[in-house]
Parts: C-alpha cells; structure tokens; sequence
C-alpha cells in the first residue's frame, strides 16, 4: 500500500500523535514526564494550540517515535515533518 502525503493541520497532527500515545502506554508515560505533565494537567491541556505545538515538537524531535505514528497511519514521515516545519515557518 502506498503511503500518503497528505496536507495536515496542526489539530489533525496532534490528534494522531495522541492517539498513538493513547495506544502505547510506555510512550504516553514517558511524553508526560518529559513534558512535565500529570493526567489533570494533560486532560485540561489537549485541544489547546500550545500543548498541539509541543506534542507534535516531541514527536518530530524523536525518530522512532515520528516513524511510528507515520507508520501506524499509514503517512510519509515527511508529511509529518512537513506540517511541523510550517509550524515553526509561521513563528520566526
């Protein structure tokens, strides 16, 4: 099956991100002693623009972890690095 190059948004990027961290327990864990998060703070933060930037920032900055989501939802990790790469364009 050919992988897709499609154009994300932030919203969408976060929620694939998540989802696999939802899935992956020892990632989720560790994202959220990273981040410094505990369940309250994660709960109350999704949705938000600042904690979409920060998921999607962690997963770019690790590769297993950016093949992974890409490879679960059947993405160019490309794609992925795309939409973060937009991201940071808008910002400077």
């Amino acid at each position: 099956m050919a992988l897709k190059s499609p154009t994300l948004s932030l919203k969408d990027l976060a929620g694939l991100c998540l989802d696999h961290l939802a899935k992956n327990p020892e990632q989720l864990a560790e994202f959220m002693v990273q981040s410094g998060l505990d369940p309250t703070s994660l709960r109350r933060l999704v949705g938000t623009t600042g904690f979409a930037h920060g998921l999607v920032d962690y997963v770019v900055s690790s590769e297993p972890l950016l093949l992974a989501v890409a490879a679960e939802n059947n993405l160019k990790p490309e794609s992925i690095v795309s939409t973060w790469a937009k991201l940071h364009r808008h910002e400077a």
